[in-house]
């Protein structure tokens, strides 16, 4: 089940588990999905879906009740104008505390539809890295994407090195402390379609997630 962080006429915000998938992906048409689930709770009304989170990421989501929310709320997306902060958990200790990740990249390659850097197929891409927080070995990132590529935070920050835990996509090792990797969409933050005014929501931790910090910090 998922958390509704917020709801009213426009817009409902929620707390998206993993391993749930935000519309149907490949060819199961009964595998279950968020927006599915999302009409099915509210009476059979039509939800938009305005973004996307991979099916392993959990956090914050917002869904758009009206035609004239959505299309609200995609323009600021299309834009860039939508603030979204994802904690992830690394590999390694980053040699910096702060990084401008900008690796052009390149969506959907080969069989296993990874997104690759590459300066020349590639999109411009921009994720400002933070660190948080060390451990030995592992490292908490605080992620700011400029832009919004497939993939993005993941592919930065393996291209720096470090890898989220357990994105063996992506170069890590398998993990047997989490089963999935570990990013969580922590806050987004845009302009209410209806207000006006600029509306922040963040989104707690899911166990899999705080479980991996504590025993990170017990180790």
């Amino acid at each position: 089940m998922f958390e509704i962080i917020y709801q009213d006429p426009q817009i409902i915000v929620v707390n998206k588990p993993a391993p749930l998938a935000v519309i149907h992906e490949g060819w199961d048409e009964n595998a279950p999905t968020l927006q599915a689930m999302l009409e099915k709770q509210f009476g059979g009304k039509k939800i938009w879906v305005v973004h996307r989170l991979d099916k392993g990421t959990t956090g914050v989501m917002v869904f758009a009740r009206t035609p004239e929310a959505h299309r609200h709320l995609n323009t600021q997306f299309e834009r860039h104008e939508v603030e979204k902060i994802y904690h992830a958990i690394v590999e390694g200790e980053p040699e910096w505390d702060q990084y401008s990740a900008k690796h052009a990249l390149h969506a959907n390659v080969g069989r296993k539809h990874r997104t690759v850097v590459d300066k020349h197929r590639g999109k411009p891409s921009e994720t400002d890295l933070r660190v948080t927080q060390r451990w030995f070995d592992y490292s908490l990132i605080e992620a700011r994407p400029k832009t919004g590529r497939t993939h993005q935070v993941r592919v930065h920050c393996a291209a720096m090195g470090h890898p989220l835990v357990g994105d063996t996509l992506y170069g890590a090792e398998p993990s047997e402390s989490i089963a999935r990797f570990a990013l969580h969409a922590q806050s987004l933050s845009f302009i209410h379609p209806k207000s006006g005014e600029k509306v922040t929501f963040t989104a707690a931790y899911p166990a899999d997630f705080a479980e991996l910090i504590d025993l990170l910090e017990a180790s």
